[in-house]
């Protein structure tokens, strides 16, 4: 009798391949965790690195203020997580829905157990609106005086922006999407999770915890190097490390935030400036960083819709408001000094791409310019910038350039067909779906931009502010960009001057400005959207 055939036994993989592999399994298996247990540790792990700082410098009780609530947000998590490992929610569309919008209105109050601690004197809610506004990359502060708040503090501020920016790269990638939301419904020429993506039907939780594992490997890394390199540039260029670390996340985040007030404040000069400035270019397209949903227009990055209208707007904006100052002085002899025209120029360019990207920097030779013509600052330009916003599923907020791109080029059509009625649109399907369907949406999500500001314009008045102040906060609220009630009043404004209603009422339309609208609505009525 012939001996039983034996199975050979597979070969034992080398000890890199087996903890490469067990390390992905340990990732797999935490990407299946819920979104927000995931966000609650990360948050637990954000706070050591003020807490590292605060021990460098020698300040313990700063030290405490930060280890102490992470090491309890830290259980919290473990908890949780024991407790939700088999959780697979029945309606996926609003579960990442709500988690997007949960994240951006309770996550904050995690951020704010660290930063009630180490500035005691301050209430519950204003430390909540703080963290709101630093996680929604928004940057409206309420201690604008730079000694008002300790650099450790400071820098946790600017953490919790650089990880709201975080959060919304992934987010575009993993959730908005593949439901053709957050932009992506323009080139889609459709909206919704009806079609394919991760929340077509028939796929999983498998499925979506793997597109949320590669979007996050992708992006994370990526986000990380080009925000470790700016700061180390800032370095190089005479910047204090603080504030070179501050101003480097504050850029990437496009949230602003800054322990000296921005670019007025900053000891590198002209060629910190010039630095920051190469960077805002990630704010334009989402092309730029790896791990971005191919866009359905495949024109090069030099052929790239949102970077080219980005180039338009911001020389338009410097020659016009170059233009001003120099009419204005043509009285007194013009400028002084080529270098004070040309800081002029310089200051118009830097503005107009902070503005543009939401960041809301403002260039040392900005103030110089207005000086040298003495005429007060255009600030309807720049709120009509900030409207505008970047690049879709960026860190930019704002209405973002490709919809503007997609009613320019319908614009463009329309008037062909005026003068040339039997005139035939070129570009390919391609480019009509964005002319047709994708202005469409576009002009969609105008009307919804409209109503919100509308809806935040007039609870503000009844709250009892003017028109003109009611309007420049909503417009901050809802572009995420807190330093344009500095400058876009004839009267400068203050965050710290509002009472305890308006401070609410732009904490929420802070939270809709970094959703976006659609997305609200297709959080409130998910079966209509599907539909």
């Amino acid at each position: 009798m012939a001996a039983p055939l034996r199975r050979p036994r597979p070969a034992r993989p080398p000890p890199a391949a087996g903890a490469i592999g067990a390390g992905r399994a340990a990732a797999f298996r935490l990407a299946h965790l819920p979104m927000p247990v995931l966000l609650l540790g990360l948050a637990a792990v954000a706070m050591l690195v003020p807490a590292t700082h605060a021990a460098a410098v020698g300040a313990p009780r700063l030290a405490q203020a930060f280890l102490l609530p992470a090491l309890l947000t830290l259980v919290v998590t473990v908890l949780l997580a024991l407790a939700t490992a088999g959780h697979r929610p029945r309606d996926a569309i609003r579960a990442d829905l709500a988690t997007m919008a949960g994240a951006f209105a309770a996550l904050p109050v995690v951020f704010t157990l660290p930063f009630r601690a180490a500035v005691p004197d301050t209430t519950w809610f204003n430390a909540w609106f703080e963290m709101v506004s630093s996680f929604t990359t928004t940057g409206a502060s309420l201690y604008e005086a730079p000694g008002r708040l300790p650099a450790t503090v400071h820098l946790w501020r600017a953490v919790v922006g650089w990880l709201g920016g975080l959060y919304v790269l992934v987010a575009a990638a993993a959730v908005l999407a593949p439901m053709n939301l957050g932009g992506y419904e323009v080139l889609a020429g459709g909206a919704g999770a009806g079609g394919t993506g991760s929340h077509a039907p028939g796929v999983g939780a498998e499925e979506r915890a793997r597109r949320l594992l590669r979007a996050t490997a992708a992006v994370a890394p990526a986000y990380a190097l080009v925000t470790g390199l700016l700061w180390f540039l800032l370095v190089l260029a005479g910047e204090r490390s603080l504030v070179a670390a501050c101003h480097a996340m504050a850029t990437l985040s496009t949230s602003g935030i800054s322990p000296v007030r921005g670019m007025e404040g900053s000891s590198a000069g002209l060629a910190g400036e010039m630095l920051v400035f190469v960077f805002l270019v990630f704010a334009l397209s989402r092309r730029l960083l790896p791990g971005a949903p191919r866009p359905a227009l495949r024109q090069g990055l030099a052929r790239d819709p949102e970077i080219r209208l980005a180039i338009l707007l911001v020389l338009a904006v410097a020659a016009v408001l170059f233009l001003r100052h120099f009419v204005a002085t043509l009285d007194d002899d013009g400028p002084r000094s080529l270098a004070e025209a040309a800081g002029a120029v310089w200051g118009g360019l830097f503005t107009a791409l902070s503005f543009l990207s939401t960041t809301g920097f403002v260039s040392a030779d900005w103030a110089a310019a207005r000086t040298w013509s003495d005429l007060p600052t255009p600030g309807l330009i720049l709120l009509g910038l900030a409207l505008v916003g970047g690049g879709v599923a960026t860190t930019a907020g704002g209405v973002k350039l490709l919809r503007v791109h997609a009613l320019l080029r319908q614009g463009k059509r329309e008037l062909e067909r005026i003068v040339i009625p039997s005139s035939l649109g070129s570009g390919g399907p391609e480019a009509r779906r964005l002319r047709r369907e994708g202005a469409e949406f576009a002009w969609l999500f105008f009307m919804l931009v409209a109503c919100a500001v509308a809806v935040v314009t007039a609870a503000l008045a009844l709250a009892g502010h003017p028109f003109e102040t009611a309007l420049v906060f909503t417009y901050a609220a809802l572009a995420t960009t807190g330093p344009l009630v500095h400058v876009a009043a004839d009267v400068p404004a203050s965050w710290a001057s509002l009472d305890l209603a308006s401070r609410a009422i732009l904490a929420a339309a802070m939270i809709v400005g970094r959703l976006e609208t659609l997305a609200v609505i297709a959080l409130l009525a998910p079966r209509a959207w599907r539909d």
